[in-house]
């Protein structure tokens, strides 16, 4: 006897080893591409929540692919994947005998390509944040709050523009992570992976200086300062507890900066993964070289790393055409 009585369930069920297995973020993408489904499925007559899950087949993967053509290309191909995997799912638990390698080929037949696009991030206007912040002088008479929230965004918007990390890594970070003789951090990254990150001169400075001004804030905290956060909350709702920022934190620490050193018609224009584009470009401007970049950025895939070589490319051609043309 099948143990799922009709889709839905079986639906359920898959949604809830993504859950667990799974970021948030994709568990949420995943549940729009199965409700897109459903959607598919209804338009053919067959109702998941009534329906056996025997109903599912190769047709419905096929009648899918055809139904995501409204979507954009990068949607379709995620939302195939989701499904796919829904497929992979129902054989694994002997709910339907598919035939896996059929339902893999249609996808291949029936679903577009996506085109590579180029990263596009405004790199001189980083540049001038961060010469901004490495200049500007702390505010006179301000409350410790004020002063630590400064120091904190100015040691934040140098570690992501220096180190490439990703905003929930560098909002992961605690004070232990740093090996503060080498210049290092081991991290857990992308995938789960362990990565060792690497922090420049400048980035050391300005966390030491943040770090030094929040030391009687830490020794009062009750715990051991390797366990406290490298970037921590200084709000009202935080109070005396040394409580880490989030990612939505990181992401309104870049929002409300760029709109003070660059005005409000920069907002949006540089997020903190714009500081990643930024990290790879200056690295591959620098040493040319490739799989440095690669490494270095903890790219799985060197295609992606390749795409920063374009950009790289056109700052190069600019150069050598001012060196060489204009005289």
């Amino acid at each position: 006897m099948n143990k799922y009585s009709t889709i839905e369930d079986a639906m359920q069920a898959y949604l809830d080893t993504i859950r667990l297995a799974r970021s948030q973020h994709t568990y949420i993408t995943y549940r729009n591409a199965l409700n897109n489904f459903r959607v598919c499925l209804a338009k053919n007559k067959i109702d998941v929540s009534k329906s056996p899950v025997e109903m599912i087949n190769t047709d419905a993967i096929a009648w899918y692919a055809t139904y995501l053509k409204q979507y954009a290309a990068t949607t379709e191909q995620l939302y195939l994947t989701a499904v796919k995997g829904f497929y992979d799912f129902l054989a694994a638990e002997e709910a339907v005998d598919l035939n896996l390698p059929k339902v893999k080929l249609l996808i291949k037949q029936r679903s577009r390509r996506p085109g590579r696009r180029l990263p596009q991030f405004p790199a001189d206007a980083i540049g001038q944040l961060l010469e901004y912040y490495e200049k500007k002088p702390l505010p006179e008479g301000a409350e410790e709050e004020i002063i630590l929230r400064e120091m904190r965004d100015k040691a934040f918007l140098i570690t992501l523009a220096d180190t490439g990390l990703r905003v929930h890594e560098a909002c992961g970070l605690r004070r232990g992570d740093i090996d503060w003789n080498e210049g290092k951090a081991l991290i857990i990254g992308k995938g789960d992976k362990q990565a060792i990150v690497r922090f420049s001169s400048r980035s050391m400075r300005a966390l030491k200086a943040y770090l030094q001004a929040r030391s009687d804030l830490d020794g009062s905290a009750g715990r051991p300062l390797t366990s406290l956060p490298l970037f921590a909350r200084h709000d009202k709702g935080a109070g005396s507890k040394v409580k880490p920022i989030t990612p939505t934190t990181g992401r309104n620490i870049v929002q409300e900066r760029v709109a003070e050193a660059l005005g409000k018609d920069a907002i949006g224009t540089i997020t903190p993964h714009s500081f990643r584009h930024y990290f790879v470009t200056r690295v591959l401007l620098t040493t040319g070289n490739l799989k440095l970049a690669q490494s270095l950025a903890r790219h799985q895939n060197i295609a992606v790393t390749q795409r920063y070589a374009h950009l790289a490319d056109d700052e190069l051609d600019s150069g050598y055409w001012q060196v060489f043309e204009d005289k």
